[in-house]
């Protein structure tokens, strides 16, 4: 057999060979790629985004689109050859694994975690659109999770509101802990609370709920392996009462990055006129109930998405600025917000044709 013969063959069998150790070889990465993105003003699988009733709501054009990433499953294990072709591609990005699902995180208990941040979004969406039209929202701190097996186990439940730690007023959820840790741990610490079927009777009559009662729980000591405080195994989270009824249907979403879209959706169909003009805007970030915007993951991919679907403008949060504008795609604006109020003063700039005034997104931050 000619050596030239020879030669072409070894290298199509090592080639052969390497591409099966590619396919056969597991990687420690995951993949992220675009994900739906979904019209806040509009509908999803035939019925409304956003709902509201009990207040005037008024039409709204446009878009206002949320939008979303998707990832590889906690149990996909990648091959060399998927990531290397991840790597390659403009529309996906290849990230190590414990990125996604840190400390051996199940991809049950990431959905579930997803969940619960999508559901906080939500309310905080809420609130920050209604605080931002005046209207009043009372709030106030709850028992958000009761940790299986802890001093507070039987004790407290998921919606008791908290009002006074020790004696002490609490007024935000941060409260509860550091009322907490001023004891050492195996001593007493009291809670003075209104039980959860208390407060949803009392709501359900439009009332106050009237009476508390003091719950004494024996603390233990952390055991998270820093210094060791005194815990009771709860954490503490905000309720609401607003003046009238708002609801997001959106299922199949998960983590917190649609608040300020959600907010945005909120504001719009509580106002008359339009927000957007008219034109295609889309978005991301999360938002606190004062309104405030935070950054996200997975914003290359979001922009992608947003500009696939025929967004021209991208609200962007600032502190995702940079990344976003290493690479956005061709006819999209990133505009950078930092509020609600920053939001809203772009559409208005948008919807005016005062491209020009609008705080653009730049490499540098």
């Amino acid at each position: 057999m000619p050596r030239r013969t020879v030669t072409m063959l070894a290298s199509t069998l090592m080639l052969i060979a390497l591409l099966c150790a590619g396919v056969l070889i597991p990687v420690p990465y995951a993949e992220m790629s675009p994900g739906p993105t979904v019209n806040t003003l509009g509908e999803h699988d035939g019925e409304p985004v956003l709902q509201i009733s009990g207040h005037k709501t008024y039409p709204a054009d446009g878009h206002l689109n949320m939008t979303t990433v998707r990832v590889t499953g906690a149990d996909y294990r990648m091959n060399l050859v998927e990531a290397v072709y991840g790597w390659l591609a403009h529309d996906s990005k290849i990230v190590p694994h414990d990125t996604l699902y840190p400390d051996g995180k199940t991809e049950e208990q990431s959905s579930q975690e997803n969940a619960e941040e999508f559901s906080q979004s939500q309310e905080s969406a809420k609130v920050a659109a209604l605080k931002a039209l005046h209207f009043p929202v009372k709030s106030w701190v709850i028992v958000s999770t009761v940790v299986k097996g802890s001093p507070a186990e039987g004790r407290l439940h998921a919606g008791d509101v908290i009002k006074a730690v020790d004696g002490t007023a609490v007024r935000q959820p941060a409260d509860v802990a550091k009322l907490v840790t001023k004891r050492k741990p195996g001593q007493d610490v009291v809670f003075t609370i209104v039980p959860a079927k208390d407060q949803a009777a009392a709501e359900k009559a439009h009332k106050e709920a009237a009476g508390t009662r003091n719950v004494t729980i024996t603390t233990r000591a952390s055991d998270d392996g820093g210094a060791k405080r005194a815990i009771v195994g709860i954490s503490a989270g905000t309720d609401h009462t607003f003046p009238f009824t708002v609801d997001i249907k959106l299922a199949d979403v998960g983590g917190p990055s649609a608040g300020l879209m959600f907010a945005l959706g909120i504001y719009d169909k509580l106002t008359p006129g339009s927000l957007t003009g008219g034109t295609f805007v889309a978005g991301t970030g999360t938002i606190d109930d004062d309104g405030t915007v935070g950054p996200i993951g997975g914003i290359e991919m979001k922009t992608v998405g947003a500009r696939a679907k025929g967004a021209r403008y991208f609200l962007t949060p600032a502190g995702n600025c940079a990344s976003a504008a290493k690479d956005t795609p061709d006819g999209l604006t990133l505009v950078k917000v930092k509020t609600i109020g920053d939001a809203l003063d772009a559409l208005q700039d948008i919807r005016g044709g005062d491209v020009a005034a609008l705080p653009k997104c730049a490499a540098k931050g």
